[in-house]
């Protein structure tokens, strides 16, 4: 399994409707909307880095009023 965090950055007063879509991905375990310089951070699991990749790719990065997204790999050393 594979975890990640996504750092997101929206339009203007987007934000919540955002992490409101977000949280409705399947694999999304969590979304909220924060201050600073991301407007949303995302946690998410996936069974493998591609997998991980095609939900940011398309699902996430289909979301109307998403600017940008970093996506934030978890790793157990």
């Amino acid at each position: 399994m594979v975890q990640a965090y996504i750092l997101i950055q929206t339009e203007v007063g987007k934000a919540t409707a955002v992490a409101e879509s977000i949280a409705k991905i399947q694999g999304v375990v969590q979304a909220e909307d924060v201050t600073g310089p991301y407007d949303v951070i995302v946690r998410a699991e996936a069974g493998s880095i591609d997998d991980l990749g095609r939900l940011v790719v398309a699902q996430v990065q289909q979301i109307e009023g998403i600017t940008r997204t970093l996506t934030c790999p978890v790793v157990r050393l």
